[in-house]
């Protein structure tokens, strides 16, 4: 056996070896850098995992380029006052810098700018600039991380998994960051992302318990009692609702449903043939948190690697904002990414899967606010990606609908840049969710139009071929993006068109997320409608009858 194993090491070590030489070329690493600045086990004392509280002290960061970009993120988290030495900076530190987030002093590294800090990461690419920095903290008693020289450092940045107060906190000691990144990825996929809520109700229990209840057995008992609930989402979100109880006990009563479901199975069995992507309840196969993931999600897959690629800039669909509606492909990218460029409408839930070190930043132009122009979006994207710089342009919903994306695309192809779309859940979608209806209906609707009431000012300068009378769509049903407030003037002009005055309309305000509210009523009566919590949609269409009620009528409504 120990040949074999010889034969490991031998061949780890050429490969390390051959891609040190690349790195130094590629000026990515100083000419210092070998193996032996990974401890040996022997030499590796333990490391003390604790939780430290920084917010309001000072940090020094020396360095200004891509390493110390990548630390930014997690030391300003920490609610750390950073100052960062460099004579040169990025761009995007720059910015931090202009925006008040941080201090930037343009000028080498100095001994006497470590007074006064409480941490230090030295992240250059000068090993002469990282040993003044080591000796300085030294003398100091400031614990240091120096990136990529595992000998000095004091403490490293684990891999967190995060949910509200729960920090999942992985170190491997420097033996293998990627180790600790795929840990991270497995770990996140396995937690509830209702997590956090559950947990904040859990501590307010728990503050209100050690307020009244006297201390003793049965206090004990009872706080250990509540941390053995079962993990539910709020009670308002209508998309998550799960626990940790194994998903295989069958209900009371189940068996009676699905011999109901069979006679209804076999007449629909024409209609569901024209849908390949549906199965039969008896082949679905439902995943408890606590199960492992199918084998093609393992580390071995056949399928294509979902992080990140440099150079690349990922369109990703983020879904209507519920974090358990992200695809399996979307949420594996926000993870690896160094760069996200987010819509307004993305919720700060999806945003915290993302790394620790990446950098974020809201893209939004929402209810026309425009702080940022699209061409100076497509700017970020381009100058992001050819610093090889790993990109997500991260929308709501579906990348492809409503969102720009066609600008985003020529943008990127002009400039010689590779993208890739990723595909999201539309709101569309979300919102015939929440009606409990569907958009089709073999009865009364034969197809359906996504639309929105925005349209850039060019379209109205002239007719356009593809405009058709709403009469030729009755029986369609009608998705409406960004409908707007004032919804009298739509549904005037919709009935001059020559739809039905009693045409079934629902607006829905928030689809799939906290807060998520419904509105059934008639075309005649939409203007009555009451204002709404964007984001909103508004669905009309004789499927939407079913979201009324049995026996009801939307004219009733």
């Amino acid at each position: 056996m120990t040949e074999p194993v010889e034969m490991h090491k031998t061949a780890s070590k050429q490969i390390i070896a051959h891609r040190a030489q690349q790195l130094k070329r590629e000026k990515d690493l100083p000419e210092a850098f070998n193996e032996d600045r990974v401890l040996a086990p022997e030499d590796r004392a333990s490391l003390l995992p604790i939780f430290l509280r920084l917010e309001g002290r000072r940090c020094l960061l020396v360095g200004a380029g891509k390493v110390a970009l990548g630390k930014i993120s997690a030391l300003l988290k920490a609610g750390l006052e950073l100052r960062v030495i460099a004579p040169e900076a990025l761009p995007e530190i720059r910015q931090l810098a202009g925006k008040g987030k941080l201090e930037w002093v343009q000028r080498p590294f100095a001994s006497t700018d470590l007074d006064g800090n409480a941490l230090a990461v030295a992240a250059t690419n000068s090993p002469e600039v990282n040993a003044a920095v080591h000796r300085g903290a030294a003398e100091r008693n400031i614990l240091l991380n120096c990136v990529d020289d595992i000998p000095n450092c004091d403490f490293f940045f684990g891999s967190v998994v995060s949910r509200g107060a729960l920090q999942v906190a992985i170190s491997t000691g420097g033996a293998s960051p990627a180790f600790a990144q795929r840990l991270r990825r497995e770990i996140d996929e396995r937690l509830p992302a209702e997590l956090g809520p559950w947990l904040e109700d859990l501590g307010q229990l728990r503050r209100e318990i050690l307020a009244t209840q006297p201390g003793g057995e049965e206090r004990r008992l009872l706080l250990q009692e509540l941390a053995q609930r079962p993990i539910r989402a709020s009670e308002d979100c209508s998309s998550r609702q799960s626990d940790f109880r194994s998903l295989e006990q069958e209900q009371p009563g189940q068996g009676c449903l699905d011999e109901e479901r069979q006679d209804e199975e076999q007449d629909n069995e024409q209609d569901e043939e024209l849908d390949a992507g549906f199965t039969s309840g008896e082949e679905e196969d439902s995943l408890a948190f606590d199960e492992p993931l199918p084998p093609e999600f393992g580390e071995e897959s056949n399928y294509e690697d979902f992080s990140a690629s440099p150079e690349t800039v990922h369109l990703v669909g983020a879904g209507p904002g519920d974090p358990e509606l992200l695809t399996v492909k979307a949420l594996r990218l926000i993870q690896t990414a160094d760069v996200l460029l987010h819509d307004d409408l993305v919720p700060q839930a999806i945003l915290d899967l993302a790394s620790p070190s990446a950098e974020i930043l809201n893209v939004g132009k929402r209810c026309g606010s425009k702080s940022i122009t699209q061409n100076e979006i497509n700017t970020l994207m381009i100058e992001h990606a050819r610093q090889g710089r790993t990109v997500v342009r991260l929308k709501g919903g579906d990348p492809l609908l409503f969102g720009r994306a066609a600008e985003e695309l020529a943008a990127l192809a002009a400039a010689s840049v590779p993208f890739q779309v990723v595909p999201g859940i539309t709101a569309a979608f979300a919102a015939a969710a929440a009606l409990g209806c569907s958009l089709t209906d073999r009865n009364c609707a034969s197809s359906v139009v996504l639309t929105t009431a925005h349209r850039a000012p060019e379209h109205f300068r002239q007719a356009q071929p593809h405009d058709l009378p709403l009469a030729r769509l009755g029986d369609s049903t009608l998705a409406v993006y960004m409908p707007g407030r004032d919804l009298r003037l739509l549904a005037q002009k919709w009935i001059e068109e020559g739809l039905p005055p009693e045409l079934p309309c629902a607006v829905v305000s928030r689809a799939a997320l906290p807060g998520q509210q419904t509105q059934c009523t008639t075309l005649a009566a939409l203007g009555d409608a009451g204002p709404t919590a964007a984001p909103s949609l508004l669905i009309a269409g004789w499927a939407v009858q079913r979201a009324f009620g049995p026996g009801q009528r939307a004219s009733e409504q």
